[in-house]
């Protein structure tokens, strides 16, 4: 196998429930025409993760199959701790080198890795098929804030 490195870029910060990516400074021209955008996808390292060689999960949905493949899930017990959020934008401040958000599922102190925008053109896809244990789950980002997604999960 090849070896693999990863750098991050900066660390998710959460301070009175507000949420933001603190980038190290030397990537803040890189959020430059970031603020356009709506939101943005967050690829991070789910640093808390404990190190897994799960290949199947025991009935990890409320509503699903006893057994699914780790790859068939959204557990946070994967292979590599490697997560990507899709996530609003409430600001871009490229000269403090912070993207601020409303709301990410990562623990504070996270590192982030990546940030791509997010751009319907190719990240959206209008009809996607999902498995009918799961069909009843909100058809977009948009609508799952109001979702009772605790008694989804079993993880």
């Amino acid at each position: 196998m090849n070896k693999m490195e990863v750098h991050p870029i900066g660390t998710i910060v959460c301070v009175e429930g507000e949420f933001s990516i603190v980038l190290s400074p030397e990537y803040a021209p890189a959020l430059r025409g970031l603020d356009g955008y709506g939101h943005v996808q967050v690829v991070w390292w789910s640093d808390r993760a404990e190190d897994t060689e799960v290949l199947i999960e025991r009935k990890p949905y409320a509503k699903g199959p006893e057994e699914l493949g780790v790859f068939a899930t959204r557990s946070p017990m994967r292979l590599n701790p490697i997560a990507v959020s899709s996530v609003d934008i409430a600001y871009v401040d490229e000269e403090a080198a912070t993207l601020g958000l409303y709301y990410i599922d990562a623990y504070p102190g996270s590192p982030v890795l990546d940030l791509k925008p997010y751009t319907p053109s190719v990240d959206r896809i209008e009809s996607p098929s999902v498995p009918e244990w799961c069909d009843h789950w909100p058809k977009s980002y948009e609508e799952s804030g109001g979702f009772d997604w605790e008694a989804e999960f079993n993880f």
